[in-house]
């Protein structure tokens, strides 16, 4: 299908990936996918066989999630998968691996199950951790109902009677970037730590379980949001350990992303967030942990400037209607993209960290509900990609790591400890 054709074509039948999303396809290698998991754990074992009708009934009212890829002369694009859902399959200790596009269906995302847990790997093409949220707890929702329960719509529960609003299939970037201001984008190398690869596609996971409100009360005394806190502990850990390996000091950073529907009045159930950079450099010095987290909370709220975020949003729109760019044939595409992805990723991001926050469901599902995980797919380079999601006063923090070594999470958790946090520790480490 031709770039101008699609571009026209109004249809649920037919989508165009949204701003963020174009670069997903061209980035996916043999080695790296960028996928992320939601899980939902209940407190009782799944049945594969309810769970399968499950999702067959809820995909209808999630067509942004009911798509295939397909390469267009210029651009991927998203098509209706003729299949009523994909299959559902016992959980793998390697969540997240390499997205192969004619398996599973040719869907973009997998459901698993384990024990009581359900859980959706989805390819970021697709949505953010907002879109994947809504589309499991949706899942389990209905999955209880199939059990014989009374659960309604409301919160992160989607009504599944109903079609999807138009306004959750639009690509929001567009519609809110209006700035003329030339944003920089562009950052520095920074510091990764060394470490022992895993076998292609293997990652360690690591979650710590602990009390929101023991997190928030600390970081609330610190005068600093949990984000902030996390990210500060993150920092310290590893300006520390380059301090250690002797080595030529370089800037450490965290990428955290930040959901723009915060931001604007959006509804979309695609890609709508953005990340921010927080950047310390050791060469002036040591920081204490206060004055991290001081860092941390001023970059990021300097960063979160609505002007700001929209000459960053207005740039990569910029970037896209490029004509250079748009009319590239998507061949070509590809192998700069790969090229990008194999020299540079990750380059600039020492850590990354997501938190997505509070999951909230209808009180009656709630006594269903043990917990919930968010879980990132482990980095090339990066040996603590971290994603963060609370659920009825169960924060879980959950560490990916690509290397052998666990030093990273083992003074993260540690660290926590010794300010009086009560840490579970579960992982799939032998």
């Amino acid at each position: 299908m031709s770039d101008k054709k699609l571009k026209s074509f109004q249809s649920p039948e037919w989508f165009r990936l949204d701003n963020a999303g174009i670069l997903f396809p061209g980035q996916n290698t043999r080695n790296w996918s960028n996928l992320f998991r939601v899980s939902i754990e209940l407190k009782e074992e799944i049945d594969p066989v309810i769970l399968k009708q499950a999702l067959e009934n809820i995909m209808p009212r999630f067509p942004g999630f009911n798509v295939r890829l397909r390469k267009g002369l210029f651009w991927y694009y998203l098509e209706k998968n003729p299949v009523k859902s994909p299959s559902v399959a016992p959980d793998v200790k390697n969540p997240c691996y390499r997205m192969n596009f004619k398996e599973s269906e040719r869907f973009l995302f997998r459901v698993y199950y384990h024990g009581n847990h359900i859980a959706v790997d989805l390819f970021h093409a697709v949505s953010d951790g907002y879109g994947n949220s809504r589309f499991v707890c949706t899942l389990a929702a209905e999955y209880l109902r199939l059990k014989g329960n009374n659960i309604p719509c409301g919160e992160f529960i989607k009504d599944i009677s109903a079609p999807a609003p138009e306004k959750e299939l639009l690509d929001d970037f567009h519609k809110f970037a209006t700035s003329k201001a030339k944003a920089n984008i562009t950052d520095k190398h920074v510091y990764h730590p060394d470490g022992i690869k895993m076998p292609k596609q293997m990652v360690n996971i690591t979650c710590g379980i602990m009390s929101f409100k023991e997190v928030h009360a600390i970081a609330k005394a610190k005068g600093v949001t949990v984000t902030e806190f996390f990210a500060a502990i993150m920092l310290d850990i590893h300006l520390r350990k380059q301090l250690r390996e002797n080595r030529k000091q370089k800037e450490v950073s965290v990428q955290i992303p930040v959901n723009l529907r915060n931001i604007y009045p959006s509804q979309t159930m695609r890609n709508f967030s953005i990340c921010l950079m927080v950047k310390i450099d050791p060469t002036y010095g040591e920081y204490t942990f206060d004055e991290l987290l001081t860092q941390v909370a001023y970059q990021l709220r300097l960063a979160r400037d609505e002007k700001k975020i929209n000459a960053t949003i207005s740039k990569h729109v910029r970037i896209e209607k490029n004509p250079v760019l748009k009319f590239m044939p998507l061949v070509v595409k590809n192998v700069a993209l790969a090229v990008a992805t194999m020299v540079g990723a990750e380059q600039t991001t020492t850590v990354y960290l997501s938190n997505l926050g509070e999951i909230t469901l209808p009180e009656e599902m709630v006594p269903f509900v043990e917990k919930a995980l968010f879980v990132p797919c482990a980095g090339m380079r990066t040996a603590a990609r971290c994603g963060v999601v609370s659920f009825n006063d169960k924060l879980v923090f959950t560490i990916a790591n690509s290397f052998k070594e666990n030093d990273i999470e083992r003074e993260f958790f540690t660290t926590l400890v010794k300010m009086g946090v009560h840490v579970k520790i579960q992982s799939n480490r032998e």
